[in-house]
């Protein structure tokens, strides 16, 4: 055949769904790429293919592209493909290879942290990938039109390596409304077109203008709503007002995936609950137990799995979780040993935590807390995870170390937090800031891993302790931790001291499982019982956040269902995110 007009391509990493796991993609995001083949199953990387070469799922945003294309060209113009079948498809006739870019240059939020624990200039696998198909031969022998687009775009232009990668236009932003000029006029190589293409919040199209993809995404990924709009500032959907997509939308998105293959739908949002929300972010349960309901109804989906989920409306009414459980966890591929549902099966929704000091808080995220005000983040916090335990949600929290201005105590209050949360069950996952493109803290200077203090590497390992504790045992299967016990002190000897210096070193040995008692006069936390806890605070369940009151004390995790009775409106801040 003739080579098509357009040839769409994403990293074998980002479009993985393997084992239905987004813990591959996020290991490939922080892996570098020298380890890769001793710590990633080379299986996850070879992705599946229709007989012709083309792929059977890549992220959305790519499927998106090839959607928009599709309206103006015909199938056999238009092919997306893995980069191991480029040299299949690229050839003399072909105008345009469009590449997604979610992390292209391995500086999000994860890629940062992680890789650089094993020295300052590694590149993390999905960096490598990327590199790999923007410098392909069969590009360079035709050289069709590089055009690179995705949440991570941002990244080139930052680092200044458009002409390094020999990339013709870089697009950022949404693009549905202006897609079909924009391409047009890259086709036609119109000089008046500026090489980085930034489109502004005018052109941020309505639910009405955004198509459904014609073919299956990784994850079966369905958008259920767009923006956010609670002003965080170190992110961008925050920025943008939310936007829910209409049912039957949603419903044509999840057949096209489910005709093609997939057998799970993960259903994208910043925030599940701003699905049809009411004013003032307040959930809509009904509709959204209508929304899980018909999907899990579309012939061929066996699981669901859910995005992101703020805390406060869980606080807020605890009965969102009793009345949306019954939809969710029973249809979860996640499961962990400790949970009620017969199936041992867990809902296991994003959380942005992301600091216990409730200054920070207020200075950068405050909408996050809405209706609560910032000094009641800790109460919301604790509150909301003893309701999401119980009813078998194990959430996945992120927090950020290092946000601008961050002092020790700052640093101790977030480790104070932490502590209260000894006994709840999800991952506790530590970023450090990182600058992002189109946020309003995107000129400030992001953390650097060798200025951390001491008590943020306590911070950063105790999380992991955390983790591998919760988890060891349940469906992650991570080997016995006793592997840690004599791989770490390897680590800090032969590398950590070296990058890092030696305030990495009981942190870590924390986390290889060290007895506390011979940390405990060498970290903040202590926990071996001996002292009171950090500012005679309670443990995780205890009675807290004010406006509510406990008809039965929360001193057990799993003590017996809680009511909760409302004692008066809680505070309401001035203005959300302002």
């Amino acid at each position: 055949m003739d080579s098509p007009l357009f040839v769409l391509t994403a990293s074998n990493t980002e479009a993985s769904e393997w084992r239905h796991s987004i813990w591959q993609q996020m290991l490939s995001a922080t892996i570098p790429y020298k380890y890769s083949k001793t710590f990633i199953n080379q299986a996850a990387l070879r992705n599946e293919s229709w007989p012709d070469g083309r792929a059977k799922y890549v992220p959305n945003g790519l499927r998106m592209v090839e959607t928009l294309l599709l309206r103006e060209y015909d199938e056999r113009e238009v092919v997306t493909c893995y980069a191991e079948n480029l040299e299949r498809f690229v050839g003399p006739e072909t105008k345009v290879v469009a590449v997604h870019a979610h992390n292209p240059l391995g500086i999000s939020y994860a890629t940062d942290v992680y890789s650089k624990l094993a020295g300052e200039n590694l590149m993390p696998l999905n960096a490598a990938e990327f590199i790999r198909i923007v410098t392909h031969p069969v590009i360079e022998r035709y050289k069709p039109k590089v055009v690179v687009g995705g949440p991570g775009a941002w990244q080139l232009e930052k680092a200044g390596r458009l002409d390094e990668f020999r990339i013709d236009y870089l697009i950022d932003g949404e693009i549905e409304r202006v897609f079909g000029e924009l391409f047009r006029r890259i086709i036609a190589g119109d000089p008046t077109l500026p090489r980085i293409v930034k489109l502004p919040k005018d052109t941020q199209p309505a639910v009405e203008e955004i198509p459904v993809v014609r073919h299956r995404s990784t994850f079966g990924v369905v958008e259920i709503t767009r923006g956010c709009g609670r002003g965080c500032q170190f992110c961008s959907p925050a920025t943008k007002v939310g936007r829910s997509f209409p049912l039957a939308h949603i419903l044509a998105s999840a057949e096209v995936n489910a005709r093609e293959g997939a057998t799970e739908v993960m259903l994208a949002s910043e925030d599940m609950f701003l699905y049809e929300q009411f004013p003032n972010f307040t959930p809509n349960v009904p509709a959204l137990v209508e929304l899980f309901r018909s999907v899990k109804a579309v012939p061929g989906i066996e699981t669901v799995q859910t995005s992101h989920i703020t805390m406060a409306p869980v606080v807020r009414d605890p009965s969102i979780i009793e009345r949306l459980t019954p939809h969710v966890v029973p249809f979860s591929h996640v499961t962990h040993p400790d949970s009620t549902d017969p199936g041992k099966r867990v809902a296991d929704p994003i959380i942005g935590l992301e600091t216990g000091s409730p200054r920070l808080f207020e200075q950068f995220m405050k909408g996050k807390a809405y209706p609560y005000k910032a000094h009641q983040w800790r109460d919301v916090v604790l509150k909301g995870m003893e309701i999401l335990n119980r009813h078998n949600w194990y959430p996945f929290c992120t927090f950020i170390i290092g946000l601008p201005g961050e002092t020790d105590k700052d640093t101790r209050q977030s480790l104070d937090l932490l502590y209260e949360l000894r006994d709840a069950k999800g991952m506790f996952v530590p970023t450090w800031f990182v600058p992002l493109e189109n946020t309003r803290m995107g000129r400030r200077d992001g953390a650097k891993l060798i200025e951390m203090t001491d008590l943020q590497w306590e911070f950063f390992f105790t999380c992991w302790k955390y983790n591998v504790e919760c988890w060891h045992s349940g469906n992650m299967k991570f080997r016995s931790r006793y592997k840690f016990a004599a791989g770490v002190p390897l680590y800090y000897s032969m590398l950590g001291r070296r990058l890092f210096g030696t305030g990495i070193k009981y942190p870590l040995f924390r986390f290889a499982g060290a007895p506390e008692s011979l940390l405990r006069r060498r970290l903040y936390l202590d926990f071996t019982g001996r002292r009171r806890d950090p500012k005679g605070m309670k443990p995780f369940g205890g009675e807290i956040v004010p406006g509510f009151e406990t008809v039965r004390g929360l001193d057990m995790i799993d003590a017996a269902p809680v009511r909760l009775t409302r004692k008066a409106e809680p505070e309401q801040p001035t203005a959300c995110g302002d």
